[in-house]
């Protein structure tokens, strides 16, 4: 069999493992390009499958070279320069279970684990995967979701701990400037359980925890350094990419944002696998109801606490489950550097912190605090107070922010600006949590952290006609223009 010498390639392909081989004098005729689409890689135990392109500059790769994405790279962690075989890689048999599942019946545990396997193995294509989720979309029973939470789990990295309780808190998301987490951390660190709060970065929202705590600290962690940390500040806000819990559901949520997939039993799934995968014992989730949030009523809201609770408890954990308030945006700051900016007049307890952003972190704080058995029933909120009102939980964050490295230089606020006017004089009753998520996106957020939108009226508050509802930042003027022709389209408030 003829070998190839690894070459890395600097080419994003994430999610995928994509590999680059010259068209020409290496053994293999053009007709063979169309049967290796997708090939396995590797030498001896180290084997990965990856997605073939085809290379017709001559002067990228040698006859004998491999090219390797930075993703398919470090996933076979061979050195470059090393020998390897590739073969044509074979379908994988859970494909038949999907073909069943299109067909709208019922999988077991074994199969659903078999197409979980192979997705975290990269055998599937984002066609299949895409079949999978838009048949489990149609049709999807209890056991299901509740094989589905479990094999997610199962694959990847899980975080062990010898200590019997770990705590943590998930928002389902669609409410910009959301930060509780931030607040609700250093709370429960101060007060001395132990949270390892891992979250995802940004995908369809102008930021994601681990976005916005990078403005101020490292949020790159590898699990022995996590692990590590959290074991000495009792706490840990990082970005779970790294530490691969779960992987299988980072490919699945890949594929479902494009297709705007978001069904109640792949969030459940989502959500509690990677819990589950951090070692969780105690859980509190926070389901916004508003009508642009993701839960707009509130039967629908009870049916998904219903499922997180059936899902939960059959998988061991204990949890809480609330329904809050997704009306409007919470604080006043949307992106990175604006939302670490409310996070930490919060904890800084500063006259002009955000009230609803204070409250809402207080109240969940308290709800994950009510799991501390030594402490007196329903005291979870003042204890939370108590911790921030003192100070405690700020120099709790301080000393998180330097365990897991301080940023030396904080990204800055976006110096292109647009102020959105009121048209008239009235007073704010809505405000569109999801064209505003789109015009702090359009400016930049989250990749350029210093993107966003500063509001400046909130629901319930006066404004005359000319008066700022809101002012955008950018760091470009593109990313301005394209976020401030949407706000002239629509501002995304409603006035009366």
């Amino acid at each position: 069999m003829h070998k190839f010498r690894i070459r890395r390639v600097a080419v994003d392909t994430h999610p995928e493992n994509t590999v680059f081989l010259s068209r020409g004098n290496n053994g293999y005729g053009p007709e063979q390009f169309q049967a290796l689409r997708k090939i396995e890689i590797g030498e001896g135990p180290r084997q990965i499958l990856a997605t073939l392109a085809i290379v017709d500059d001559a002067g990228l790769l040698g006859a004998d070279e491999i090219g390797l994405g930075e993703q398919a790279f470090r996933r076979l962690g061979l050195p470059e320069g090393a020998m390897v075989d590739i073969a044509q890689a074979t379908p994988p048999d859970s494909l038949e279970a999907v073909r069943r599942k299109i067909g709208s019946e019922t999988l077991v545990d074994h199969e659903i684990r078999a197409i979980i396997g192979d997705v975290a193995a990269f055998r599937y294509s984002p066609m299949e995967i895409a079949a999978f989720l838009v048949a489990c979309a149609g049709f999807m029973t209890t056991e299901e979701t509740l094989s589905l939470t479990r094999a997610m789990a199962e694959v990847g990295n899980r975080l062990r701990w010898d200590i019997p309780m770990i705590v943590d808190k998930h928002c389902i998301g669609g409410i910009p400037g959301n930060r509780t987490s931030m607040i609700v951390v250093p709370i429960v660190a101060a007060h001395g359980l132990t949270m390892p709060k891992t979250s995802s970065r940004a995908i369809t929202s102008p930021s994601g925890t681990a976005d916005t705590m990078e403005v101020l600290a490292n949020v790159d962690l590898s699990p022995d350094r996590l692990q590590a940390i959290a074991a000495a500040e009792k706490a840990v806000l990082a970005w779970g990419g790294r530490v691969n819990l779960s992987p299988a559901d980072d490919i699945l949520i890949s594929v479902e944002r494009p297709l705007r997939i978001d069904t109640f039993d792949q969030m459940v799934a989502s959500i509690l696998s990677k819990k589950l995968a951090v070692g969780s014992t105690h859980l509190v989730i926070d389901i916004p109801v508003g009508p642009t949030a993701k839960v707009r009523s509130q039967s629908e809201a009870i049916r998904l606490r219903k499922l997180f609770e059936y899902v939960g408890g059959r998988l061991g954990l204990v949890m809480k489950v609330i329904l809050t308030d997704g009306a409007q945006p919470i604080g006043r700051g949307i992106g990175p550097v604006l939302e670490a900016r409310d996070v930490m007049s919060v904890l800084r307890n500063e006259e002009n912190a955000c009230g609803d952003l204070r409250d809402r972190a207080l109240m969940l704080a308290g709800h994950v605090l009510d799991f501390d058995p030594g402490l007196a029933g329903g005291q979870g909120f003042a204890r939370a107070r108590a911790l921030l009102e003192s100070g405690e939980a700020l120099a709790a964050m301080e000393r998180l922010i330097a365990a897991q490295g301080r940023q030396p230089v904080q990204p800055q606020l976006g110096h292109f600006a647009w102020e959105a006017p009121a048209w008239k004089d009235g007073v704010v009753t809505a405000i569109d949590c999801h064209l505003i998520a789109r015009i702090a996106r359009l400016a930049g957020a989250p990749m350029d952290k210093g993107a966003g939108i500063d509001l400046f009226r909130k629901v319930g508050e006066p404004a005359r006609a000319g008066d700022a509802l809101y002012r955008i930042h950018a760091h470009s003027e593109a990313g301005l223009a394209f976020a401030r022709t949407l706000s002239e389209r629509s501002s995304g408030y409603t006035l009366q």
